[in-house]
């Protein structure tokens, strides 16, 4: 098991709430994943996932949690750690939002959040991996004091690494 705190569920920011997985949320986490253009998952393939989401959490103690604004209470996108390409001890950062609401600063908010729970936990150290060609989430990395640590080829294309220590 692990030498880490468990990561709080519930964050809240000025104008963010990050919460654990509902299943209500399966359809508009389905609208989101539409968005990357690569089909869109059924509903009850989405259920799954948040099913596999919170059974990992309850394992892991981080969590990728769904990000709601605090006045319109609408669902915008997730924000989170992850094992993704790294490890429990140094899991990655990561988030994705809506389109429609790019450019407001939300994953900016929610992702500075996120780095204060996963302090609070007593890692030392988290990774975040984008795609080379995604440069609105890279100035968002970079306004959260990540750095390039290197790249990678992966089938698809190249994928930057970057890292955060932890205070």
């Amino acid at each position: 098991m692990s030498t880490y705190g468990t990561m709080s569920f519930h964050l809240e920011t000025e104008r963010l709430i990050l919460r654990p997985w509902a299943e209500s949320d399966a359809a508009e986490f389905c609208a989101l994943l539409s968005e990357r253009g690569k089909g869109t998952p059924t509903v009850e393939h989405i259920r799954t996932s948040i099913a596999e989401l919170l059974t990992a959490t309850a394992s892991t103690g981080i969590a990728l949690l769904p990000i709601q604004r605090r006045d319109e209470g609408d669902f915008i996108g997730y924000c989170g750690l992850i094992i993704g390409r790294s490890t429990l001890e140094e899991p990655e950062i990561a988030y994705e939002l809506f389109q429609r609401v790019h450019g407001r600063g939300y994953a900016t908010e929610a992702a500075r959040a996120v780095l204060d729970a996963a302090g609070a936990t007593g890692r030392n150290r988290l990774w975040a991996t984008v795609g080379a060609w995604n440069t609105p989430s890279l100035r968002v990395l970079e306004k959260l004091g990540f750095e390039r640590d290197h790249v990678s080829t992966e089938d698809s294309g190249e994928v930057v690494w970057l890292t955060r220590s932890l205070p």
